[in-house]
């Protein structure tokens, strides 16, 4: 089984994640950020992985430390429920309509964190989360899953231009983690 449970503590935030890729979409999600939990349910569900998250962090000061460190938990997650990666599809995209939201998200779970985000939002927060910090999730995410993700969403409405684009990155991860064979997909012979 590809699953992993990692603990992240700081001076401002506690996060433990339970990561099984090879889930059916469940997930018991508790941030202490209803936007957060929400758009982490729909990672789940959609990348058809089980997810448990616990987070405590400095929500009195703002949201960043909390939405930084549940992603950099996650990512750490991920990397290590890959293993060597040996068999996965490695590279995939996925386009996510959401009403008049669109969002794309295309990957490679190769080792090479990088980020490239084409973003905008018209407010200030969406939710209980600063609209910020959707992409500050996104290049965290990358930076300790060691993965390249390029994104982008175009629409009119912030909470559907979001939650398109987790929904994109859960069914590209879904597509990129699925085995297919029994080599390591790469020219380097390692992720």
């Amino acid at each position: 089984m590809r699953r992993s449970l990692k603990t992240r503590e700081t001076l401002e935030t506690h996060v433990k994640v339970d990561l099984n890729l090879d889930g059916s979409g469940r997930s018991n999600v508790n941030t202490g950020l209803g936007f957060l939990d929400h758009m982490l349910g729909s990672l789940a569900r959609h990348g058809l992985m089980d997810l448990e998250v616990e987070a405590r962090g400095d929500l009195e000061v703002d949201d960043h430390h909390t939405v930084e460190d549940v992603a950099l938990t996650l990512g750490e997650a991920l990397r290590e429920a890959l293993g060597d990666g040996k068999g996965i599809r490695r590279m995939a995209h996925a386009m996510v309509p959401m009403d008049e939201s669109l969002a794309t998200v295309a990957l490679d779970l190769g080792g090479r964190p990088y980020t490239v985000l084409e973003l905008e939002f018209s407010g200030a927060r969406i939710g209980d989360v600063t609209s910020d910090n959707i992409g500050h999730f996104f290049e965290s995410f990358a930076a300790s899953a060691a993965i390249n993700i390029h994104a982008s969403v175009r629409g009119s409405n912030d909470h559907h231009k979001a939650e398109a684009l987790f929904k994109a990155l859960a069914m590209a991860l879904r597509d990129a983690v699925r085995v297919e064979h029994d080599m390591i997909p790469s020219t380097k012979g390692r992720l």
